[in-house]
């Protein structure tokens, strides 16, 4: 092995450590607020009508971040995206306290909409972790990277006592306690990145990539010949996986508490069955990043469609039974997990040069404006069609996946291989 080989090494164990610890605090930070941010937005303006502000308004300004920070990564690094993006989402906490101390609702939207760009962070923090990693471990290193967010999303939301107290101790608005501690979380992750993150990952990837690229005559403008086409094919799909798998997760999870509700079930077993959802989620990513590794990426997003298939028949037919609903939810996560971790690596393996963080902040983009449009499609579908309604209308996105992937991405990647 070589000193080259020696040193990239070093330097991936070396960001992915920070990695790590910028997505714990900024995911303490983010699941601190938005947690309490419905009931937030309720308080401020007057009506429970407003509660879904919060989620909606972050998750478009995740979107409205993702590609400035994907520019901001091809000029300057990971180092100046990832630390600029925590500086706005810290921003938005302090936005959200002063709006809600001076009751302006539009003002405390901007402050939701701020805090999204923490959750732009977090998307472009698992590409990170793939700039230098070895090709054989991309989909390991990049799972660890969302494996971490859930340490923060999970202890964020039961930090609203203590963020109360702190509300009292400073005379604070009541419900605006947990930004202090989001404030504190997203100071120490700006850090982390700002002077952690040192030498940059992507800058480096990019000083390695030239002189080979150089030595074979390769550029970044794309070509026009057919692997450039069909490489081009593969990335389109491997963005539209990663959508339409987020809008499917998120259009069943959305409207479950309400169905949940209406059908007599408490609060408590609500909150059970989310937590139990977002285990799924993240808990397993690290193996479904090794299995991708092993056994290839179309594979496992394969296993991630199935898995929301099962999923889907689980919530169609046993929608009358929490424990039914909540072992589906659980399934849910997993497909999201398994189609998201292999997806994602797919991109990396796809996209190599300057063009990699603008093409992996548009796949942010797409999923962000995708779960926008799933949540807001999934009301009118369950008051229309119910929840087994909206379960087989989420089984067309599942269906479109496997299709694109068996009779598109696979016969494509063997031709471009071939």
């Amino acid at each position: 092995m070589t000193s080259t080989t020696l040193d990239l090494v070093a330097l991936q164990q070396r960001t992915m450590r920070v990695l790590v610890a910028g997505q714990i605090l900024g995911g303490l930070g983010i699941g601190a607020t938005l947690s309490i941010g419905s009931v937030l937005a309720a308080e401020v303006s007057g009506s429970e009508a407003w509660a879904g502000s919060a989620a909606t308004m972050s998750t478009l300004g995740a979107a409205a971040v993702a590609i400035p920070l994907g520019r901001l990564t091809r000029r300057y690094g990971r180092r100046v995206s990832l630390a600029l993006g925590t500086s706005i989402a810290l921003l938005g906490a302090i936005v959200t306290v002063f709006a809600a101390a001076i009751d302006v609702f539009p003002l405390l939207l901007v402050g939701f909409a701020m805090l999204g760009s923490g959750a732009a962070v977090g998307l472009q923090s698992r590409f990170a972790a793939t700039d230098v990693a070895d090709p054989r471990h991309r989909g390991r290193d990049l799972s660890i990277v969302v494996w971490s967010a859930t340490i923060g999303s999970v202890v964020g939301p039961n930090l609203f006592g203590p963020g109360e107290v702190i509300a009292t101790w400073l005379r604070m608005p009541p419900l605006t306690g947990s930004f202090v501690v989001a404030i504190a979380a997203q100071l120490a992750a700006v850090c982390v990145y700002a002077f952690a993150l040192r030498p940059d990952p992507y800058l480096v990837s990019q000083s390695i990539a030239a002189p080979a690229e150089a030595a074979v005559g390769v550029n970044n403008t794309v070509s026009e010949d057919a692997d450039a086409q069909r490489n081009r094919s593969l990335v389109i799909i491997t963005i539209g996986i990663l959508g339409l798998s987020h809008a499917t997760m998120i259009a069943v999870m959305s409207m479950t508490p309400v169905h949940l509700v209406h059908h007599g079930t408490s609060l408590a077993g609500v909150g059970l069955t989310l937590s139990l959802h977002i285990a799924g989620m993240f808990a397993l990513s690290p193996v479904f990043g090794w299995l991708s590794d092993r056994y290839g990426r179309y594979r496992i997003i394969l296993t991630g469609q199935a898995l929301f298939a099962v999923s889907l028949v689980i919530v169609a037919f046993g929608e009358q039974s929490m424990t039914w609903v909540t072992v589906g939810l659980i399934f849910l996560g997993l497909g999201w997990s398994a189609s998201t971790v292999s997806a994602s690596a797919l991109l990396g393996d796809l996209v190599t040069g300057s063009a990699r963080p603008i093409i992996q902040a548009r796949s942010d983009l797409v999923m962000n404006l995708a779960g926008a449009l799933g949540g807001a499609a999934a009301g009118p579908a369950l008051a229309l069609l119910g929840y087994p309604g909206l379960a087989a209308s989420a089984g067309v996105l599942v269906a479109i996946v496997v299709i694109a992937v068996t009779v598109v991405a696979v016969p494509t990647s063997r031709a471009r291989t071939a």
